[in-house]
C-alpha cells in the first residue's frame, strides 16, 4: 500500500510526520485531507473549531507515525464555506477602483504635471482635460506650464476655490523645486595629470 493510500485511510487520527524540511522536522497534529491530485496532505496543527492548517507535499515526508485513531468528542475544524456574493463584490469594487486609478493618469502629461495632479487630487475632485488639469469643474490650470498664473476660473466660481488652487499648485512647485535640488549631482570624471616630462630631448 502506498504512503498516499495508508494516509487516505487515517484521515482525523492524530499523527506525528518526519520531514525533509530542516526548519520543522517534525510535525505533529490530526490529519485533516490527504490530495491525490495534487500530492498534498493538510495538518491541523491545533485543536478544537479553531485550527491552524500545514501544508505539506507528500513527496518531503520520510515517515509517519498513527498515534492516535480518530477522535468522536474532538472532531477536525471545519472549512467555512467561501461567500461568494462577498467575493464578487470584493471583485468589483477592486475593478472599479482600478479604474477610477487610470483615469487619475495622463499618458500625454509629464511626470512633473502628473505630480501636481496627484497632489490636487488628494483634497479636491480633479479630473483631467486633454493637458488641463480641471478642478472641481470649476479651476482649471492650464498646460503645459501649470504654473500660479496659469490657473483660470469661471465666473461663478467662488474667489476662495481659485485661491485655494493657486495656493495649492504654488506649494507644490516649491516642493518640485526642492526636490530637484536635492536630486544626485552629476559625477565630474577627473582629468588626469599631465606627467611630467623629464630627460633630453630628441635631436637638439
Amino acid at each position: 500500500m502506498s504512503m498516499e493510500e495508508t494516509l487516505s485511510g487515517a484521515i482525523g487520527s492524530s499523527i506525528r510526520i518526519q520531514t525533509t524540511n530542516p526548519a520543522n522536522p517534525t510535525l505533529t497534529g490530526t490529519l485533516f485531507t490527504v490530495c491525490p491530485l495534487s500530492n498534498v496532505l493538510a495538518l491541523s496543527t491545533l485543536g478544537g473549531t479553531t485550527g491552524s492548517f500545514r501544508i505539506i507535499p507528500l513527496n518531503n515526508i520520510t515517515s509517519f507515525t498513527l498515534t492516535a485513531p480518530p477522535s468522536i468528542t474532538n472532531p477536525l475544524p471545519p472549512i467555512q464555506p467561501l461567500n461568494i456574493n462577498a467575493l464578487q463584490a470584493r471583485a468589483r469594487a477592486a475593478l472599479e477602483k482600478a479604474r477610477e486609478h487610470a483615469k487619475k493618469i495622463n499618458p500625454q502629461a509629464s511626470k512633473e504635471a502628473q505630480e501636481l495632479f496627484d497632489a490636487i487630487a488628494r483634497t479636491l475632485p480633479t479630473r483631467w482635460e486633454k493637458t488641463d488639469i480641471v478642478v472641481m469643474d470649476q479651476v482649471v490650470v492650464k498646460g503645459p506650464g501649470y504654473k500660479v498664473e496659469d490657473c483660470r476660473s469661471g465666473r461663478d466660481t467662488q474667489p476662495h476655490m481659485l485661491t485655494r488652487v493657486k495656493k495649492v499648485v504654488d506649494n507644490e512647485r516649491k516642493r518640485l523645486a526642492q526636490k530637484d535640488t536635492k536630486g544626485p549631482k552629476p559625477v565630474i570624471p577627473a582629468v588626469p595629470a599631465i606627467p611630467a616630462f623629464s630627460g633630453q630631448r630628441k635631436g637638439g
